[in-house]
């Protein structure tokens, strides 16, 4: 039995046949043998997790976490940890689908929804797409600007190099792009943990912003910048991404197999996911630690805390940390943005483009309007773009969540590993509240676009 011939185990209940796997080139490229031990084990699916994770400390995250830093010290610390476990919960559920059903979500949706239903969810789901590669283009441009003074148009278009990165990365093996995006997640983590000592935070006032406040619901503009960090925390290509890409593993078809495979890949997962916990929490931390009690509480875009990082911390180093570790998250994000938009066309339309063609179209959709707005308006121009990508992403994310809680839960697409009623009902519960944040997130949003 191969990995798609899941129909015993409960999980071929579908309209339509699975058709050729996502990201067919390095689809079960990864051998994972029986005999391997525990933590060998552990390393041979340790990598999808780290490729989702950047998803969650990309560049369109940072000014939420630098105003809430900045404005409410570490208060906002336990709304960073409620959407770290929101997130791992979601993601969990999305390896699930792709390991037990051999299909990714949108495959997925593509099999049980209408034509005109599936066209119309990969049309969002697009939109969504080119919106965080407009951010993650942004943030990239930025950094390059902060630290060599490049224009942002020029920024912009040097990004566009990443696709080169991604096509030479993936003829090597997919190992090589996961080893590639583990390395800059551990850039990142060194800049902000030196940026954490420098900084010098309070232990004591750390751990006390990990424990909710009531504050946070009396205080109007608390509240919304808590609900902006819950409401983007998850990024929608995300849960199509994972879904595909833990099938790089060639695990065994079985009931067993996919037992093992689903427990070894959610310790990926949750084990990245504890780092972009890390990395969102330090991006706080440092703005409360260096603006908060400085007089600097209305700091919340990226240049004006790199401006103020060295004289406030009396180091330069600081403010090229900060740089480097921006520069870092962009090009992280745009890796797995683009891997992404390939996943969701073939999965939503079952046509396959040359992969160099897909993600050249992907870039181009984030790097038009960027440069566009960047001629247009200069910095302040990017700043509104990115709140605007946020917006975007906001408004489609329970898109993808819906189904995919949907499916998981569904004895007949899943057969023994179909949710049980407790995570069916913890999984509904965080799918309606994520919903509920992004309409108001949204509405919010708009309102101060239009200010």
């Amino acid at each position: 039995m191969n990995s798609k011939d899941t129909s015993n185990l409960g999980a071929g209940n579908w309209r339509l046949p699975a058709g050729s796997p996502s990201l067919p080139e390095v689809h079960q490229s990864i051998e994972v043998p029986a005999s391997l031990g525990f933590w060998r084990k552990l390393l041979v699916f340790a990598g999808p997790g780290y490729m989702v994770a950047v998803g969650y400390m990309d560049p369109g995250n940072w000014a939420t976490d630098l105003a809430a830093g900045a404005r409410f010290n570490y208060a906002l610390l336990s709304v960073i940890m409620i959407s770290n476990l929101m997130a791992i919960l979601l993601q969990s559920l999305s390896l699930k689908l792709g390991i037990v059903t051999g299909r990714d979500l949108a495959q997925a949706c593509r099999d049980y929804y209408s034509r005109p239903l599936s066209i119309c969810l990969w049309i969002l789901c697009e939109i969504a797409i080119a919106a965080c590669d407009l951010a993650e283009v942004i943030g990239s441009a930025i950094a390059l600007n902060l630290l060599f003074g490049l224009p942002l148009a020029w920024g912009v278009c040097l990004t566009g190099l990443d696709v080169l990165a991604v096509l030479y990365l993936q003829q090597k093996g997919f190992r090589y792009i996961e080893a590639l995006v583990i390395a800059l997640i551990g850039v990142i983590g060194v800049c902000f943990a030196v940026e954490i000592f420098l900084s010098r935070p309070g232990a004591s006032a750390i751990v006390a912003g990990f424990v909710p406040s009531p504050d946070i619901l009396r205080n109007p503009e608390m509240l919304y910048i808590a609900i902006s960090i819950l409401g983007a925390t998850v990024m929608p290509h995300n849960l199509y991404l994972h879904s595909s890409i833990v099938q790089t593993r060639k695990y065994q078809a079985t009931h067993e197999g996919m037992k093992e495979a689903i427990k070894f890949a959610t310790l990926d997962s949750t084990i990245a996911l504890m780092f972009a916990l890390f990395i969102n929490a330090a991006i706080l931390i440092v703005s409360a630690a260096t603006f908060h009690h400085t007089g600097n509480q209305n700091v919340a875009e990226i240049q004006d805390a790199y401006k103020l990082l060295s004289p406030l911390l009396g180091t330069t180093l600081a403010s090229v940390l900060f740089a480097i570790a921006l520069l870092c998250s962009g090009q992280n994000s745009t890796l797995t943005g683009t891997l992404a938009g390939q996943i969701v066309m073939e999965g939503f339309l079952n046509i396959r483009l040359r992969p160099w063609l897909r993600r050249l179209i992907t870039r181009l959709l984030a790097i038009i309007p960027a440069i566009i707005c960047v001629i247009l308006y200069g910095e302040s121009g990017t700043t509104k773009l990115l709140i605007l990508s946020q917006v975007i992403l906001s408004l489609q994310l329970s898109f993808a969540v819906f189904p995919l809680v949907q499916f998981t839960s569904q004895k007949s697409k899943m057969g023994k590993f179909a949710n049980s009623l407790w995570l069916k009902s913890l999984a509904w519960v965080v799918a309606l509240f994520i919903g509920f944040l992004n309409i108001w997130l949204l509405v919010q949003s708009v309102r101060q676009w239009g200010e």
